[in-house]
C-alpha cells in the first residue's frame, strides 16, 4: 500500500486584521507565525482550509520519501 501524499504548507503574511475565522484556520493548520512550516497529508479537509486562506499560505508538494 502506497504512502498518502504529504503538502509543505508555509505562512507568509500575518494574520493581524484578518477575519476571526482565517486566524482559527491558520491556528488549526498548526501554523501562527510567518515563515512556520508544517507538513500535512493531502486531504479534501485540508485542501479546503488552505483554500480559505490562500493568500495567508504557500504550498509545494513534498516528494515521497522525505516526509515523516
Amino acid at each position: 500500500m502506497s504512502e498518502p501524499k504529504k503538502i509543505k504548507i508555509t505562512q507568509i503574511r500575518s494574520v493581524i486584521e484578518r477575519p476571526y475565522p482565517q486566524k482559527r484556520t491558520i491556528k488549526a493548520l498548526g501554523l501562527g507565525k510567518i515563515r512556520k512550516s508544517v507538513v500535512k497529508t493531502d486531504t479534501p479537509q485540508i485542501r479546503g482550509m488552505i483554500a480559505k486562506v490562500q493568500h495567508l499560505v504557500s504550498v509545494e508538494p513534498v516528494p515521497e520519501g522525505s516526509a515523516r
